[in-house]
C-alpha cells in the first residue's frame, strides 16, 4: 500500500550539519565509536569525555529509534493486558546509563517518547495483522506499516549522516521533532485500542474522535484522518454489499447489523408474536459515529433487498463508479449513496408486493369476508350451520363447519372471487373478551376467588366461531398472524352482533302476534258467509294487532319510545366516536415567520393541546355511554311494574313482563 502522510517530512539530509574542526573531531569520534563497538569493550560511559559520550549516545539512540537496545540505553517492557496467548497492551520505557553526562541524558530523554511510540506501533501492527482481529484492524495496521516505512527511512538517513560524521545530538533532536507529534498521537490511539481490544467500528470511532481532538494540529489531524479513511475502506466494503445486495459479508462480526438465522419467514403466518420482521436483521451496539444518523435506513435497505431475493426477484441496486462506497470524506458522498439505495429498495419492494402479489386485492378480499363487506355468504352460512354453531365448544366439529362454509361460498356471489379458496374457519377456545385480555388489548377484572367475572359460564360456537385467511410470503409481512388476529377479533364481534340481530328479529316475529293473527284472520275469511263477517274478522285482526303492539297502552308505549330513543342516541354516539377516531385533526405548521426553535415550541404546544382535547373527548364519550346505560336500565326497570299491572287486563303481556323482570341489574 502506498500512502503519503502529511506529517512525514521528506528526509533528505544531504547538507553537512557540522563544519570545520568540530566536524573533523566528530568523524574521528565516529570512527572511535565503530572501533569501540567492534572491540566489545565494556566501560561505563561516564569514563569518556563529553565528545565521545555524545557519539556513543547518538549511536545508541539510532538503535533505540528502531527498538534495539544499545550499550548505554536499555529497554524495559511491562505487559498490561493479556488475552489468551496474545499481548494486547504493554508499556515500553527506555533508560540511560546513570553515569552519562547530565546534558546528554536530558537530550536523550527528549527523544525517548519517539522510540517508545515506534516500539508500541510496531508491536501493534504485528498483533493486529492477524486474521482474527478483523478487516478494520488489518487495514489500520497496513496504514501504520506505511507510516513506519517512512519513519525507518528517516532513521536510515540519520544514521547515514552520523556515519559521515555530520550529526550531533542537537541535530538528531532537530530532525526527530517533526515526526514526534505524529508518532505520539498514533501511539495514544494504539494504547486505547490495545487496552480495550477494539475491533471494527470501535477502532473507527476511536480514530475519528482522536482526529477531532487534534483540531489544533493540522498535520496530526490530517494524518489521523487519512488513517481513518484507510481503516474505514474495509468497513465500507461490508456496508456496500449490504445496501446494494442485501448480503452480510462480515467474517469477523464487525458490522453493526446482526442476522438471526433461527427466525424463519414462515413464523409470520404461524406466530402472533413473530419476531421475524423486527429481529431477523437488527442493529447491534457499536455503530460507527459517521453512520449513526442513517443506521436505521441502512438496516431497512438490506431488509427490503432480502425480501426481494427470497421472492426470486432481482435484488441488486444498480451501481456505477459514482455509487461506490469507498470513502466517507467531508463531502458525505456515502450518505447520498445510502439514500439512493434505500429509495430503490423501498420502491422496488413496494411495487413488487402491490403489483405482482396484489396486496390491495388481498386486503379487499379480507374486507369482504372478515369485515362482512359482502354478507350474503354469511347469511347462508349461518342458516345451514346454525345447528353446529349452537353446540358447546367440545362438541363442535371444525371440519363440518369448514365444509358448510365451502358450500356457502360456492353457492353465493363469493364464488366469483378467486380468493375465496383462501378462506378457512376456526373455533377459538375462549370468549372474545378473554382473548383480548390474553393478547394484552384489555385488562379484565377477577373476583376475590380468582374467577374471571367476564368469562361466560358456557360458550358456544356462536361466540367463538371465526374466519381465517391463508396468506403467502411476502404478503405475510403486511398481513401477518398478528394482523389477521386483529381482523378475527373484529369479525367475531360482527359475527355475534349478526347473530344477535337475527335472534332479535326472530324474537320479534315470535312475540308479535301479527303473523299468527294474520293466519287466524285468513282462515276465518275462508269460511266467512257475508261481507259483514269479513269486515268483522278484519277489524278484529287489526284491533288485536294494535293492542298487542302496545298501541292501546300509552304508558307502555311511552316507555318503548324512550327505550328506542336511547338506542338511537347510543348508535349515533358510537358512529361519531368511530368517525372522529378515523379523521384525527392534523397539526398545522406555524407560518414561516417563526424560527426553527419557535416552530418546534408551537408545534409541541399544539400537539399537547390536541392530546388534551382527545383525552377530554374520550372521557366525554365514556361518560356518555355510561349515561346511556344507566338511563336504559332505569327505563327497563320502570317498565317491569307497568307490564305486571297491565298483564292482569292483557294476559299476553305476562310473558313479556317475566322477561323484563328476569333481567338482572345487580352490579
Amino acid at each position: 500500500m502506498e500512502m503519503s502522510y502529511p506529517s512525514t517530512p521528506r528526509w533528505n539530509i544531504e547538507r553537512p550539519f557540522l563544519t570545520g574542526r568540530f566536524h573533523q573531531e566528530t568523524k574521528a569520534a565516529s570512527r572511535f565509536a565503530d572501533s569501540f563497538s567492534n572491540n566489545g569493550a565494556e566501560m561505563a560511559i561516564g569514563c569518556y569525555d563529553a565528545g565521545v559520550q555524545e557519539l556513543l549516545v547518538i549511536d545508541d539512540l539510532l538503535s533505540a529509534l528502531v527498538g534495539i537496545e544499545g550499550r548505554y540505553i536499555s529497554i524495559k517492557r511491562r505487559v498490561n493486558h493479556v488475552h489468551g496467548n496474545d499481548t494486547y497492551d504493554s508499556t515500553v520505557t527506555f533508560q540511560v546509563d546513570a553515569s552519562m553526562d547530565l546534558a546528554l541524558q536530558e537530550m536523550a530523554k527528549r527523544i525517548f517518547p519517539l522510540c517508545e511510540s515506534f516500539v508500541l506501533t510496531e508491536q501493534f501492527v504485528e498483533s493486529r495483522s492477524q486474521f482474527k482481529n478483523g478487516l478494520v484492524n488489518h487495514a489500520f495496521a497496513a496504514s501504520l506499516r506505511a507510516l513506519l516505512l517512512d519513519y525507518e527511512a528517516m532513521v536510515a538517513q540519520l544514521e547515514h549522516q552520523f556515519r559521515l560524521g555530520r550529526l550531533s545530538i542537537q541535530g538528531l533532536w532537530f530532525y526527530c521533532q517533526p515526526m514526534l507529534g505524529s508518532m505520539q498521537a498514533v501511539s495514544a490511539v494504539i494504547h486505547k485500542a490495545s487496552a480495550n481490544n477494539f475491533t471494527g467500528s470501535a477502532v473507527l470511532n476511536l480514530l475519528q474522535s482522536q482526529a477531532k481532538a487534534m483540531a489544533g494540529d493540522n498535520t496530526v489531524r490530517s494524518l489521523l484522518e487519512k488513517m481513518t479513511q484507510c481503516a474505514s475502506n474495509a468497513y465500507l466494503g461490508i456496508l456496500e454489499r449490504w445496501v446494494y445486495e442485501g448480503v452480510i459479508d462480515d467474517p469477523y462480526g464487525e458490522f453493526f447489523i446482526a442476522e438471526d438465522k433461527s427466525l424463519l419467514k414462515e413464523s409470520l403466518t404461524q406466530d402472533y408474536d413473530a419476531k421475524y420482521w423486527r429481529q431477523r436483521y437488527s442493529l447491534k451496539d457499536g455503530i460507527p459515529s459517521f453512520l449513526a444518523n442513517i443506521a436505521g435506513k441502512i438496516l431497512t435497505t438490506g431488509k427490503y433487498l432480502n425480501v426481494m431475493r427470497e421472492c426470486g426477484h432481482s435484488a441488486q441496486v444498480p451501481t456505477s463508479e459514482n455509487s461506490k462506497l469507498l470513502s466517507f470524506g467531508s463531502n458525505h458522498h456515502y450518505l447520498e449513496c445510502v439514500k439512493v439505495a434505500y429509495e430503490f429498495a423501498s420502491g422496488e419492494l413496494l411495487n413488487l408486493i402491490k403489483e405482482r402479489y396484489d396486496l390491495m386485492g388481498k386486503l379487499r378480499s379480507i374486507k369482504r369476508y372478515l369485515l362482512l363487506d359482502q354478507g350474503d355468504f354469511l347469511v347462508h352460512f349461518m342458516d345451514i350451520a346454525r345447528e353446529e354453531l349452537m353446540k358447546q365448544l367440545d362438541e363442535i366439529t371444525v371440519e363440518k363447519l369448514q365444509s358448510l362454509l365451502d358450500i356457502a361460498l360456492r353457492s353465493t356471489a363469493a364464488a366469483a372471487d378467486p380468493c375465496h379458496e383462501d378462506l378457512t374457519c376456526s373455533v377459538e377456545r375462549s370468549s372474545l373478551l378473554k382473548r383480548m385480555a390474553t393478547l394484552k388489548f384489555v385488562e379484565i377484572k377477577t373476583s376475590s376467588d380468582g374467577v374471571d367475572l367476564e368469562q361466560p359460564v358456557s360458550i358456544t360456537g356462536l361466540e367463538t366461531f371465526s374466519l381465517s385467511y391463508k396468506v403467502q410470503w411476502p404478503l405475510s409481512i403486511v398481513i401477518s398472524r398478528k394482523a389477521l388476529t386483529k381482523y378475527q377479533m373484529v369479525f367475531r364481534l360482527l359475527f355475534h352482533c349478526k347473530h344477535v340481530e337475527r335472534q332479535l328479529c326472530g324474537a320479534w316475529q315470535v312475540h308479535q302476534v301479527l303473523e299468527p293473527n294474520w293466519h287466524v284472520m285468513h282462515n276465518r275469511l275462508q269460511t266467512a258467509k257475508s261481507i259483514d263477517e269479513v269486515i268483522q274478522h278484519h277489524d278484529f285482526f287489526l284491533d288485536k294487532c294494535l293492542r298487542e303492539c302496545l298501541l292501546h297502552l300509552p304508558d307502555l308505549l311511552k316507555k318503548v319510545e324512550r327505550l328506542k330513543s336511547l338506542c338511537l342516541q347510543y348508535a349515533a354516539a358510537t358512529q361519531w366516536l368511530i368517525s372522529s377516531s378515523i379523521d384525527l385533526p392534523k397539526l398545522e405548521e406555524p407560518s414561516d415567520g417563526f424560527s426553527g426553535s419557535e416552530k418546534f415550541k408551537r408545534l409541541k404546544l399544539r400537539s399537547l393541546s390536541q392530546v388534551q382535547k382527545v383525552m377530554i373527548r374520550d372521557a366525554t364519550v365514556t361518560e356518555s355511554i355510561l349515561k346511556f346505560e344507566r338511563e336504559f336500565n332505569n327505563e327497563l326497570q320502570s317498565l317491569g311494574p307497568i307490564l305486571s299491572s297491565s298483564s292482569q287486563a292483557e294476559p299476553y303481556l305476562t310473558h313479556l313482563a317475566q322477561l323484563v323482570l328476569g333481567v338482572g341489574f345487580d352490579k
